[in-house]
């Protein structure tokens, strides 16, 4: 005769599980970008070049969870590649995230002049060229443009990105 585990312990099984924790990953990091989209584009609020770089690594990192989660690896180390694989998208995230706050707490007669737009730069210097020059902020990168709870867009998705990082580490270890 087999026994089933107990009716109250399937909620900490399922909630404790390397999948659900990253398709819980994922969910988040959409949901983040869906909202930032709901700001672009029904409250009006643009987004400046280091917002889109913010996006595309909240985009790759759901994305990254979304492959752990459907793959779902029975081997240790195949857990952490995918744990450490999350954790270096949000760990570029911090990086992009932390000089964007840094930017905004500028002061303003300190803070580097608005340069091009992003299409602009793209087409003119390329990917790559273009990068470096998108990295170092502008002045559109220092306006405040939405707060919730006296923090901007850039210190939510800062304190996120260092979510994701250590929950992917985290799920990694999990069974």
């Amino acid at each position: 005769m087999t026994t089933a585990a107990p009716a109250a312990q399937w909620p900490l099984t399922l909630f404790g599980s390397r999948r659900f924790g990253n398709a819980l990953g994922f969910l988040v990091c959409y949901g983040m970008l869906a909202f930032g989209y709901y700001l672009q584009f029904v409250k009006g609020v643009e987004p400046c070049p280091l917002c889109i770089i913010q996006r595309l690594l909240l985009a790759a990192t759901g994305l990254a969870f979304l492959v752990a989660a459907i793959h779902h690896p029975v081997g240790r180390w195949a857990a952490h590649t995918y744990g450490a694989v999350i954790a270096v998208f949000a760990l570029i995230g911090v990086g992009v995230a932390a000089r964007h706050v840094w930017l905004q707490h500028t002061p303003e007669a300190l803070r580097p002049a608005c340069g091009p737009g992003f299409e602009f730069l793209f087409s003119t210097f390329g990917p790559i060229g273009s990068l470096s020059r998108i990295l170092t902020g502008s002045g559109e990168c220092g306006k405040v443009d939405w707060t919730f709870l006296t923090l901007s867009i850039p210190e939510w998705t800062l304190i996120w990105f260092v979510i994701f990082a250590g929950y992917a580490i985290f799920l990694s270890f999990r069974d």
